[in-house]
This record gives C-alpha cells, sequence and structure tokens, in this order.
C-alpha cells in the first residue's frame, strides 16, 4: 500500500501488489516483456474484485481535456453518488489509467525510496472505457463529477508526441554509458566469471542498462594506481618506441572488458538501425608523457621539462607550444594517431576523441590546460590534420569540461572564423559544478547548454554538430560505505534530474565516469575516491574465499571516517535498503543510482528524439502541485537546493519550498532561502548582490555584508483587475544603478522544456514586462506571468531555486521497447497525481509516490 501525500487518503479496497516480472534471469524485467497471459489474468482479477467491492475501479471515461467533470481517481466511499458532495480539501491517489484509444497497453515501472527493494517494479496501469462499466446512473453515463471529488491531478505533464524538440538535428540520442578505467579493469579482474558476467549484463545487457557509449583514458588517468604512458623515451618525436600492443590496458583488463561490452550490447540489443546494438568507444588524453610537458611548479627552476605527468603549465602543457613548429605538439598529435591504431588493432576501433579532459583545470593528478585559444591551434595546427590523414572517420570533440565555459569555448572554435572548426565534429561536457562544494554538481550551467544551440544555429552547425556529456560522477566515496540512504538516494535523483535535463536542452548522449570501483570508489592515486553505479565486493560473494580482504591490495586508501557501513550490514539489511541480494552473492553491489539510471538508458534507446514536454500545475485557480488550492503552507518537503552557488529560475508554479522565498528576511531587505542538506543539516542562503557571469543567473550566496544584495519590493501602477504588481529593485549591485531581478529568455526557446523550462532570473532594465512580479509574502511566492500568450493563457511561471521537485521527459522511442516514452521524476517528500495530456488529449492519469521515479511505456 501506497502512503498517500500530505491530505491524501489511502486506497484500500481492491488495492493489489504491483506486477512484477517472474524471469529467471538474475537481472529483471525484460525489455521484451509484456502482462501477457499472467497480467491479463490479473487484470481481469482486479476488474472482478472491483465490481464485487464497488469500490476500486469506480467510473472512467475519456476526459478529452480537463474540465471539471473528469473524474480520474478513487473515493473513500462506497457510494459513487457520494463523491460529489466530497470535501475538496480531501484528496485521493489514483490508479493509473490510461483513456488513448490507439493504445493497447500502458506499463508504468517505479522505483521509489519507500520500497527501495523492488526497484523496476511494474505498477498496474488499467485501460478505461469511453462509457461506464461498472456503475451507470441515468441513461447508462457516468455521474459528471468535479475533477476535484477524484483526486484532481495536482501535475498536468503537457506532451506534443505528434513534434519533435530539436527538429533540425540530423542525430538523434546517441545512449548512455560509462569509463573503461584502469579502476573499472582491475576491479572487474577482482570478480569471479559469475561476477564478470553479472557485471557485463548489467551494464550492457538486454535486462542491464544497455549502455552504448563508452570512454577509455589516453596515458593515466586519476582513477590509476599511478602514471603510466606508452612512451617514455625522450625526444623521440616519431614515436618508434611507443607500445603499438597498449599492453598496461590489456593487463589491467581495461581491453578486455570493452570487448566482452560490444560482444554483450551486439547480443543484447541487436537492431538493423545504425544506432543500437553498437558500442561507440572515445578516449580522452589527461596528460601527455612528462617529457613533451613544460616544468610546473613541482619542478625544478632549470627544468628543461616537467618531471611528472601532474599538473600543468599555462596556457598550454606541451613544450615550444601549440604553433605549426612545435615539435612537442606534433609528436602529442602523433601519438593519438597511434594509439587509435593501437585500439582498433585489438578489436576496438574507436568513434572518437575529445582533444584534453578538463582543459581549464591544471590538477593534482595527470593534466594538460589549454585556453580556447591554444585548444584552437593545437587542433588547426596538429591534431586535426594528423587525424584527417590517418583516421578521416574518427570524430573529434573539443572541449570536454563544465558548462559553465561552454559558450566561451564555441565562440572561439565554432565561429564562421575558426579555423579548428572544420575538424570539430561535436563537443563534450562534464556536470561538476568547478567548486569545492560537490553537492552542486550536475546542478548549473543547463541555460549554457540552451544558449550553446542557439549559438551553433548561428555558426551554421547545429544540424551535424554533436553535445554530450562526457562525464560525471558523485564524489567523495560511494552510498554503500556510506551507508546512509538518503544521501543515496539524492545521489540517484541528481543523475537522473541532470540526464533529463540535458536531453530537453538538446544532448545527444550521457556518460557517466567509472563502471565500476571498489567499495570504498577507488582506486585513485590521488585520493579522489568517487561514486558508481557498481561496485565489485568480491569477498560478500557466496563462493568467496573466506581469507579475501574487504579491500584490494591495489588500494592505498581506506574508508572515510575510518569505517566502511556498506561492509557492516548483512546481506538481507543490504537488500532491504536497495542493494539486491542476488548480486551481492556475486560479489557486485549495484547502487540505487543504477536503478535511476536504468529508467532512462533501458527505454531511451539510441534512435529515440525529445518532444516537447512540461509538467504545470492544474490549470484551475489557485491549484499548486504541493500545495493545495486555499492553503498557503508550501510543500514537497525540505528545500535541498537552498545552498550558496545554486541559481535562481524560471518554473511553473507548483507550490513547493523550492519557490517559497522569505522577503524583507530579519528586516534587512535581504531575499532569503533556507533548507536542509542531503545530512539533513539547516542551511539558510540569500540572493546575492550580482549575478553570475559565467552562469548568466542570479544565485544564492552567505547572507554576510558584502555579498548578499539589498531589495525594495516596488509596487508598480500597473494592475490586472485586483492584481498588484511588483519590480525587485537590487539597491546595492557593485557597478549597476538599481537594475531589477527580471525573466531572461531561454536559448533556442528551451528546448524540449520550453521557454518556461528554467528560464534564468537575473538583473536587468525595470521597465521591461520581464521585470514585473506578483509578490506573495504569506505564501512566499514570485510569479510571473511574463510568457502569457495571444490566447489569454497566463503561462505562469515562479522563482525557483534551481529546478521544481516534479520533473519529466517525454520521447519518441523507435528502438526502445515501445514508440513513446515518458520518465517522471518526484525528488520531492509528497506524492502527486498527475495527467498526461498529448496536445489537447489526456491519455493517462496517475500518481508518482515520494522520492521516486517512473517510466511509462505507451504502445
Amino acid at each position: 500500500m501506497m502512503n498517500g501525500r500530505r491530505g491524501y487518503t489511502e486506497i484500500a479496497a481492491g488495492e493489489t501488489e504491483p506486477l512484477r516480472e517472474t524471469s529467471t534471469s538474475m537481472i529483471s524485467p525484460s525489455r521484451t516483456t509484456d502482462p501477457s497471459p499472467r497480467g491479463r489474468n490479473l487484470v481481469c482479477a482486479l476488474v472482478t474484485v472491483g465490481v464485487l467491492l464497488g469500490t476500486t475501479l469506480g467510473w472512467t471515461r475519456v476526459p478529452e481535456d480537463l474540465d471539471s467533470s473528469v473524474p480520474v481517481g478513487v473515493p473513500d466511499s462506497q457510494d459513487p453518488t457520494a463523491a460529489s458532495s466530497t470535501d475538496r480539501s480531501i484528496r485521493y491517489r489514483p490508479l493509473c489509467q490510461f483513456y488513448d484509444d490507439t493504445s493497447t497497453s500502458v506499463r508504468m515501472i517505479q522505483t521509489s525510496l519507500k520500497e527501495p527493494s523492488r526497484q523496476w517494479s511494474d505498477q498496474p496501469c488499467f485501460p478505461a472505457s469511453r462509457h461506464t462499466t461498472l456503475f451507470t446512473n441515468q441513461r447508462g453515463r457516468p455521474p459528471v463529477l468535479p475533477l476535484d471529488a477524484y483526486g484532481s491531478p495536482d501535475a498536468i505533464l503537457r506532451v506534443n508526441f505528434s513534434a519533435v524538440a530539436f527538429p533540425t538535428h540530423q542525430t538523434p540520442i546517441l545512449g548512455f554509458g560509462g569509463a573503461f578505467t584502469e579502476a573499472s579493469g582491475r576491479n572487474y579482474q577482482r570478480l569471479s566469471e559469475q561476477g564478470k558476467q553479472a557485471v557485463m549484463e548489467l551494464l550492457f545487457g538486454a535486462q542491464g542498462l544497455g549502455y552504448a557509449l563508452g570512454r577509455v583514458h589516453i596515458n593515466s588517468c586519476d582513477f590509476s594506481v599511478k602514471s603510466y604512458t606508452f612512451d617514455d623515451v625522450e625526444d623521440d618525436f616519431p614515436l618508434d618506441h611507443f607500445d603499438v600492443g597498449v599492453h598496461h590496458d590489456v593487463e589491467v583488463g581495461m581491453v578486455d572488458m570493452a570487448l566482452r561490452a560490444t560482444s554483450i550490447l551486439r547480443q543484447g540489443w541487436p537492431s538493423e538501425d545504425a544506432y543500437e546494438g553498437n558500442l561507440r568507444l572515445y578516449a580522452s588524453p589527461w596528460s601527455p608523457p612528462a617529457w613533451m610537458k613544460k616544468p610546473t611548479w613541482e619542478d625544478a627552476k632549470n627544468a628543461t621539462h616537467a618531471a611528472k605527468m601532474t599538473y600543468s603549465a599555462e596556457p598550454t602543457c606541451l613544450r615550444e607550444g601549440v604553433g605549426s613548429q612545435s615539435r612537442y605538439a606534433a609528436s602529442w598529435a602523433l601519438y593519438f594517431s597511434k594509439f587509435v591504431t593501437a585500439y582498433r588493432d585489438l578489436g576496438l576501433p574507436l568513434w572518437g576523441v575529445t582533444v584534453q579532459n578538463e582543459p581549464e583545470f591544471a590538477a593534482p593528478w595527470e593534466a594538460c590546460a589549454y585556453t580556447p585559444t591554444t585548444q584552437h591551434d593545437f587542433l588547426t595546427n596538429h591534431l586535426g590534420p594528423q587525424l584527417e590523414r590517418d583516421h578521416p572517420d574518427l570524430k573529434i570533440f573539443m572541449f570536454d569540461h563544465n558548462k559553465d565555459h561552454i559558450n566561451i569555448w564555441g565562440q572561439k572554435m565554432l565561429n564562421a572564423s575558426s579555423n579548428a572548426s572544420r575538424y570539430v565534429d561535436g563537443t563534450a561536457y562534464h556536470w561538476y559544478a568547478g567548486g569545492m562544494d560537490r553537492l552542486l554538481d550536475g546542478a548549473l550551467g543547463n541555460a549554457n547548454l540552451h544558449q550553446f544551440q542557439e549559438d551553433m544555429q548561428t555558426y551554421g552547425i547545429q544540424s551535424n554538430h554533436i553535445l554530450f556529456n562526457s562525464e560525471a560522477c558523485h564524489c567523495p566515496t560511494t552510498g554503500y560505505a556510506g551507508g546512509d540512504i538518503n544521501i543515496y538516494w539524492a545521489r540517484a535523483e541528481r543523475y537522473a534530474h541532470t540526464i533529463l535535463a540535458d536531453l530537453a536542452a538538446g544532448s545527444h548522449g550521457w556518460v557517466e565516469w567509472n563502471l565500476l570501483l571498489d567499495s570504498i570508489g577507488g582506486p585513485n592515486h590521488l585520493g579522489n575516491l568517487c561514486e558508481s553505479s557498481l561496485l565489485a565486493v568480491p569477498h560478500r560473494a557466496l563462493n568467496a574465499d573466506p581469507h579475501t580482504p574487504p579491500l584490494p591490495d591495489f588500494e592505498t586508501d581506506g574508508p572515510m571516517g575510518k569505517v566502511n557501513i556498506g561492509d557492516g550490514r548483512t546481506r538481507e539489511e543490504l537488500n532491504a535498503l536497495g542493494f539486491p541480494a542476488k548480486f551481492l552473492d556475486v560479489g557486485v553491489a549495484v547502487q540505487p543510482i543504477y536503478y535511476y539510471m536504468g529508467h532512462i538508458s533501458r527505454y531511451v534507446r539510441p534512435g529515440s528524439v525529445a518532444v516537447p514536454g512540461l509538467v504545470t500545475a492544474n490549470a484551475q485557480p489557485g491549484v499548486r502541485i504541493f500545495r493545495p488550492s486555499g492553503q498557503v503552507v508550501v510543500g514537497g518537503g525540505e528545500n535541498d537546493l537552498a545552498r550558496h552557488g545554486m541559481e535562481i529560475t524560471a518554473w511553473p508554479c507548483e507550490g513547493s519550498t523550492r519557490q517559497h522565498f522569505t522577503w524583507n528576511a530579519d528586516s534587512k531587505r535581504h531575499i532569503q532561502v533556507q533548507g536542509h542538506d542531503w545530512l539533513g543539516n539547516p542551511t539558510k542562503s540569500c540572493f546575492a548582490r550580482k549575478s553570475d557571469p559565467s552562469l548568466g543567473t542570479m544565485s544564492l550566496t552567505d547572507c554576510k555584508p558584502g555579498q548578499v544584495g539589498i531589495y525594495d519590493i516596488v509596487p508598480i501602477a500597473e494592475k490586472e483587475g485586483d492584481q498588484r504588481f511588483f519590480q525587485i529593485v537590487l539597491t546595492n549591485h557593485p557597478k549597476l544603478d538599481r537594475p531589477c531581478l527580471i525573466i531572461h529568455q531561454l536559448g533556442n526557446d528551451g528546448g524540449a522544456y520550453g521557454p518556461r523550462g528554467g528560464a534564468p532570473v537575473t538583473l536587468g532594465s525595470c521597465s521591461s514586462k520581464a521585470a514585473r512580479w506578483k509578490v506573495d509574502e504569506t505564501t512566499g511566492e514570485a510569479s510571473s506571468t511574463f510568457f502569457s500568450d495571444d490566447d489569454g493563457n497566463e503561462n505562469e511561471v515562479c522563482m525557483t531555486t534551481g529546478w521544481p521537485f516534479l520533473q519529466m521527459g517525454a520521447f519518441l522511442t523507435p528502438n526502445g521497447e515501445v514508440p513513446k516514452t515518458v520518465v517522471i521524476l518526484n525528488e520531492a517528500k509528497e506524492s502527486a497525481n498527475f495527467a498526461i495530456q498529448d496536445q489537447d488529449k489526456v491519455i493517462v492519469t496517475a500518481s508518482i509516490p515520494p522520492r521516486s521515479i517512473q517510466t511509462i511505456l505507451l504502445q
């Protein structure tokens, strides 16, 4: 039984357990399964129970639009006529029902914090007939009841399956994946053959994630046990001593892992479609051999070159720079070519390369810094011509760093006068925030992706330019080792949020960092322990040698806090917390983040395209998703985005704590946001006194003088009926004279979410319509009708910290299990009723529990 959200009652009579797969495979459910005879029989049984009890299925009809007469839920009464007088403050959790006459079935798959051990569980979804089948009144039709009487859908998920979000894109979504790092390969080798097979099926198989993208590193990276290269002979410019067998990568298991992944993917996802069933593998360098690098601050003053691969000189690490006469730049470009050839000869033809991993960071691990100018010149003078000669089909991806500066790099590398643009096939980016606050990773820079899409239209290259997330992970350590279910569940939610937002901004793929790590998130020779979806825990396997140590001998770090909480839990305890026991039994810990990823990667297959889709509130006056009509207390649970550095954006109003602000806080004219972090610690932030120049939005900061903005809420004469409007005026900007908070329109018209899906709130002219706000000090909301249209639709948005609790993505999925797929993410601690409305027709009504993700497959 699912708990109702605040003010909701539970469905009791006729309630059933969600449908579950009976496959004997270790991984379920199969992508080809259908409710079939068992499912149909169960549905028939439920219908019979509903008839006998007179409560469960209620009356149903096809709601052509969301008028006030559509019943969508289950009244807590056995008298069907009693619902018309139900107190509208009492809400109900509806069963999933589908109304589209063209659909033969709708499948709902769910993973929820309420039941962490029931991942990817099937939830019953029933067809709703156009006329009543269970209860009738006069003339054999159902009674016409107010929508609220049946638990009015709090949210309307508006989609348009007849359109595509990016009609000029020639390339569809290419898929999802992870990196075959040395750390992954070494941990893979520690597993038994049964454990290795489980990992392969989990990541690439037909009943697993179906990963179709993969990454390898050229030379060592931080997730190696130590630095290494394939040619350490100083000034070997022609690379005569290059290890053409790349024996290191073979010996540590990277090559074997990638070869098996290629085979498993082809077997599990066969298709004649060029986008499905093929592993697209790309390579990224962290550092050239030390003899190619300029000295760094670590080296002696008279050193001719760097002694180690760590750190980097700037504006480029390469000796003699990147000009056309640089011998080291030319040799480094040749190094790329030889690496590509070596992998091809091992049976792993590479799809592409990125020019440099994180070129803006002269990191304490292997690194090579570039500016946009030096990367442009290296690509123009050396790498582009070398790879064009030797590997003409190989794709080259620029940048490969965080979203905050992606547009700056695009302006240099891709404009019409760029000599490098002819070599650039796409742009890779990372999800990190770039600072020390790892709770901001995956949270920033989405508006920059939209602007990047618009810039590419200006450059005339949008149609075939590939944009994808090339690295993402949570740090520090792992959910297994840390042990707090709220933290590792929040990490899973952040993955899902960022993936959906990136796809809505036109991204073609999304790749996480290491495919497999040990239980604490290593090895990493700099101690930079991080998360991965799967962890190697061979000491927990049923057939493990009792002397198998919890950590491998190549792991030089220990657990944070000196305690690995996961190792201290029993098999049964871990299973109940979302780590399936059947995989622990073969030495693999499957973390909840894996299942959240699977809600997208398993069904939004390569070849899919995003369609317009946005979560909005029910259009009835005063209705908010998490704040019932007539109430002033916001819902959704604690605002875990109320932290320094978070962006301020505009989204459809949902009545949650993420859209609640304290105006004139502490009588200091501050705009304040309060919440809690993932550990449950209270947080307090304020609007800053200037916008973030890299993100183009206002952001939250410390509420201390010098950083915090001082704002006046100024009424303006213009009114609409009894509605008053205000300007929110910043009085202490360091340069501008009393600018106002305004809504800035997203580039590319907001992609799949549209213009209301996260428009930046920034500073601008007070005379603009974008500066006109309704400020409600009682509810804490600041709302705007900036996006109102000529048809009289207000299209109201509310000022938001980050993004709303309830999110979605909608896709045409020709290579998926069904042709249409909707993914719904609820980060709130309350459930939400919703209706999926395709243009003007409602096709599904249902509910999503707190802290849950659902994938709805529309046949």
